[in-house]
């Protein structure tokens, strides 16, 4: 599990919450939540905690 910066073309990066896993021999990743709405301090703890 970690957060990732994704870029928007004219908006805010989207921060999101995910986890990579594997499907036979392909690494796929999915989102778990969407996290551009917290304000960054809390997003740095949350890093910090992953």
């Amino acid at each position: 599990m970690y957060i990732e910066k994704v870029p928007n073309r004219n908006s805010p990066p989207a921060v999101l919450l995910r986890e990579s896993y594997r499907e036979g021999d392909q690494v796929k990743k999915r989102t778990l939540a969407n996290l551009s709405k917290f304000p960054d301090d809390i997003i740095d703890n949350l890093k910090l905690a992953l």
